[in-house]
């Protein structure tokens, strides 16, 4: 049984207003508990860290605070979900990446996307305090770009939205729960 829940309806918070996370989680765990109705609602709540994390360990802590917030906010729900979206800069290179951290009331789980590297313009702006969403819509001409299809979006022609992006690791998240004999 993939479920672990005895209800056929579960209630999932997000610790995002962001439609790319709402939409992303839907989809996730539409994917990994298919017979049970999914109700996915977001929470506006703060994850304690930069606005741009610059670290796998800050981004990591701002998804696990959001989803903390999150069941703090809504206790009676059955998953609360924090998905982060950070950088990592080197000398060789500036990539970006999210954490995914979810958490029942018995359990948690988390999971990193994959990376990929963010062009030399918006490393630049990046680099100069601005945040990775706002950096895009400078260089790209757009606006609030993080709320659609995001960096990977743009740079990928689409071929990788950012929901499409952050699903994978919503999913990865959920394997303590698709497998509670062996967590």
């Amino acid at each position: 049984m993939r479920n672990s829940l005895p209800s056929t309806e579960i209630k999932v918070i997000v610790g995002s207003k962001n439609p790319v996370k709402l939409k992303c989680t839907q989809d996730a765990f539409q994917q990994v508990f298919p017979d049970n109705k999914i109700t996915v609602e977001g929470a506006a709540v703060p994850s304690d860290v930069s606005d741009q994390p610059m670290t796998d360990e800050e981004t990591w802590i701002g998804a696990k605070n959001r989803s903390h917030h999150a069941r703090n906010s809504y206790p009676e729900s059955d998953y609360w979900v924090g998905i982060e979206g950070g950088i990592t800069d080197s000398p060789q290179k500036m990539e970006a990446f999210a954490w995914v951290y979810i958490l029942s009331r018995d359990a948690n789980g988390d999971a990193r996307t994959s990376a990929f590297q963010l062009p030399p313009k918006i490393q630049e702006l990046v680099r100069q305090g601005i945040e990775l969403g706002e950096a895009d819509d400078i260089v790209f001409n757009r606006s609030n770009s993080k709320q659609s299809n995001g960096a990977v979006g743009i740079l990928t022609k689409d071929l990788i939205n950012r929901a499409d992006y952050y699903q994978p690791a919503v999913v990865l998240a959920l394997i303590p729960f698709i497998n509670p004999d062996l967590y």
